[in-house]
């Protein structure tokens, strides 16, 4: 695990350190025990900084009483989990454009900032934002940068190759990417933390950012938002079995996607195609979560492969997102579906318009009916696509037709 911890904290300490080499503040965001306070605080030992963690009661009421007492006293500091003390950001802007010298703040927080929910000014022009998710693949097996969203976007893999299996693909699946979840060998204790994690953010943490007077019913929601993750967003169902609206469902699934625990992926649209669903899907940004919530562990996918389903594309889009954190090409995620129900699991977008596509196959080969969905987008892209991909659990990369590739899960991490 010390490992693992090591080559995830340094790459986010060296994306820190260019980011407070030129700019005022800098913000480390990214879900509870992904590692931010662990890098924090070495960049605060590094440098010789005060380190203010808002965790402290007494730092707490400190920040919440007199915020800008608490800045005063710091000339530079860095602030762990400043959601807790929101206050504590626009007092932070008053003093950067009072002394606008590099560096002068690092912040963390456990929500994403800079969204309207936490802080209504944006910090334009004086904040950098570093997002620190939990272990991807190439992070866990010590790999180097994977190169498969650029690879991707350049269509640039053989027409075939020999790769060998994805080895050990459902217990990557079912483990997830938590540091916390993955120094328990034992997936019972495994599954326990992550289930205790999931409560904690909706019982707890999520009154950092909103009042939600209903907090068992945002822990009911985290569970059906598990059984309903890859699918297309209902929320008129949703708020149906919660006994609220749908409003109250959009607000509160907006609260969990600033908290890194989901996120509502869009609807890929095209001028050139009216026929196209515009509703989202849900997606985990950890699939160690998304099992341990729906009760799934690697026996009872061995027993039941169907059970994969879900799981797996939502490891996929946690390793695209890590990837797109990592990268420095704007990079958006959105999922395809027309009126035939023929669909694409995720989409991929660059400037000035480049598009990949992405299907996940939960099998060890590919049919020629598992590339509709990306024949589809390939037709309504025109020019602007750059290849599809149909992820399995095989063994060889395969281009099955001009721009169209399987390939094996592996190459996410490994391409």
């Amino acid at each position: 695990m010390s490992g693992q911890r090591s080559i995830h904290i340094n790459a986010g300490r060296w994306d820190s350190r260019l980011a407070l080499s030129d700019t005022r503040v800098v913000a480390i965001v990214g879900p509870r025990q992904s590692g931010k306070t662990t890098l924090a605080r070495r960049i605060a030992d590094d440098d010789g900084r005060a380190f203010v963690s808002l965790d402290d009661d007494q730092f707490r009421r400190f920040a919440r009483e007199d915020p800008a007492g608490l800045v005063r006293s710091l000339q530079s500091a860095v602030i762990d989990e400043i959601q807790r003390a929101p206050d504590l950001i626009l007092t932070l802007k008053r003093e950067v454009d009072e002394r606008p010298d590099p560096g002068r703040y690092l912040i963390t927080g456990s929500v994403d900032l800079f969204k309207g929910l936490i802080s209504p000014d944006s910090l334009a022009g004086r904040v950098e934002t570093v997002e620190l998710l939990p272990f991807s693949q190439a992070e866990i097996t010590g790999a180097a940068s994977p190169r498969f969203l650029d690879r991707a976007f350049a269509g640039d893999f053989p027409a075939i190759r020999e790769t060998g299996p994805t080895t050990n693909l459902i217990e990557r699946v079912v483990s997830g990417g938590y540091p916390a979840a993955l120094a328990r060998p034992a997936p019972a204790r495994r599954r326990s933390w992550l289930r205790a994690y999931a409560r904690a953010l909706a019982e707890r943490d999520v009154s950092d950012i909103a009042p939600v007077d209903k907090r068992g019913e945002m822990v009911r929601l985290i569970d059906l938002a598990a059984v309903s993750a890859g699918q297309l967003l209902n929320r008129s169902g949703l708020g149906a079995r919660l006994g609220v609206d749908g409003k109250t469902v959009d607000r509160w699934l907006v609260l969990l996607e600033h908290m890194f625990l989901l996120r509502r992926v869009g609807a890929w649209h095209s001028s050139r195609l009216k026929r196209l669903v515009r509703t989202p899907k849900l997606q985990f940004l950890d699939s160690g979560l998304l099992a341990a919530l729906q009760r799934t562990d690697a026996a009872d996918i061995a027993r039941d492969r169907q059970k994969l389903g879900s799981l797996l594309e939502s490891f996929v889009y946690g390793e695209i997102a890590k990837a797109i954190a990592l990268s420095d090409d704007m990079t958006s995620v959105s999922h395809y579906r027309d009126k035939d129900g023929v669909e694409v699991d995720m989409v991929l977008e660059r400037s000035p318009g480049a598009i990949v596509g992405i299907e996940v196959k939960a099998a060890a080969t590919t049919h020629p009916r598992d590339f509709r969905g990306l024949r589809r987008l390939k037709e309504a892209a025109g020019d602007r696509f750059a290849c599809g991909i149909a992820l399995h659990d095989g063994e060889r990369i395969l281009q099955t037709a001009p721009g169209l590739f399987a390939m094996p899960v592996r190459m996410l991490w490994e391409a």
